[in-house]
């Protein structure tokens, strides 16, 4: 078997890191990977992206037919996640009992998978929400299992497939005849291109990265509101981008909670993009050989790709 045979197992890969990771994966000719999710939609639009892939519809926080699927695996990339919603329930099942769950079987095969576990730069935040709370649990999970893995902590990603963040953004100022920015919108972001974080997670079990946590984020520091003039040049959107109290954007944001059991961006979410966090920036470009790219060429190439563009995740 050579190594782009090996068995590669993606839990939560249809989400946003997982599609563009199994793109990168299959850009570098890797033949055998298992994508494991709960998302059936996503599942579907993951299939027809990428025809040669196995995808199984898996609720991975109860026990299953899907975890015959380790059998053989030589990489697991945990990459599920629960990242928005109203009840607690969803991030303990998909956040930390669904790991709990992975790690046991990662340790109970008999050739012990490489693992990568995918956490997040806000177990260093001063947030205190419900996917900062199940963050920081999983990955005390993760460290107290006894696999050496490494620990990846991404900041705030953007790329193709994006049905939150930067994506649902740039759809949402398509839709409106003005684009509201909370308070005066100088809230500081590191934005990491989906893609650039893929190639330092094929780097890492390439390399056989050893145990340790690493924090991966976006080496350019850029406003929110910054960020919504660059989306807006880059798509060539013409709305309006207004100001409005912070106060009223909070309570819009609260009443749209209350007839959308799902919202796309939540009380909680908007106190997090306030909380004034800056996170380290390490030389990842020279650990894991994976140039950064600049964000404004990261945004052009989200927006404007012909493959990927129009291909967007349900929520």
């Amino acid at each position: 078997m050579s190594s782009l045979d090996q068995k590669i197992l993606l839990p939560g890969g249809a989400g946003l890191v997982g599609q563009n990771l199994v793109a990168r994966l299959i850009d570098r000719g890797y033949t055998n990977l298992v994508v494991l999710d709960k998302h059936q939609a996503n599942l579907d639009i993951l299939k027809k992206a990428q025809p040669g892939i196995t995808c199984v519809y898996a609720d991975l926080a109860e026990p299953g037919e899907w975890m015959r699927h380790f059998d053989g695996a030589d990489v697991v990339l945990m990459l599920q996640a629960q990242i928005g919603g109203l009840d607690y329930t969803d991030f303990q099942r998909n956040n930390i009992d669904s790991t709990k769950h992975i790690l046991d079987l990662v340790k109970a095969s008999a050739k012990q998978p490489y693992l990568v576990h995918i956490s997040s730069s806000v177990v260093c935040s001063v947030a205190d929400d419900f996917y900062t709370r199940s963050k920081i649990e999983q990955e005390q999970v993760v460290l107290a299992s006894g696999i050496a893995c490494p620990i990846l902590r991404p900041t705030l990603m953007f790329g193709w497939f994006d049905r939150k963040h930067l994506g649902w953004l740039s759809r949402f100022m398509q839709k409106v005849p003005v684009f509201p920015i909370p308070g005066h919108g100088r809230y500081m972001r590191q934005p990491l291109w989906a893609r650039d974080f893929s190639d330092i997670i094929i780097s890492c079990f390439e390399q056989r990265v050893g145990g340790g946590i690493f924090n991966i984020s976006g080496h350019e520091k850029i406003d929110y509101i910054d960020i919504i003039r660059m989306i807006k040049k880059s798509t060539g959107a013409k709305t309006p981008i207004v100001k409005i109290p912070y106060g009223l954007f909070y309570a819009l944001i609260w009443t749209w909670s209350l007839f959308d059991k799902k919202p796309p961006f939540t009380t909680q979410q908007l106190a997090a993009l306030t909380a004034k966090d800056e996170f380290e920036v390490i030389d990842w470009p020279g650990k894991f050989g994976v140039p950064y790219t600049p964000f404004d060429k990261a945004l052009d190439a989200t927006f404007n790709d012909a493959r990927y563009n129009a291909i967007i995740l349900e929520f």
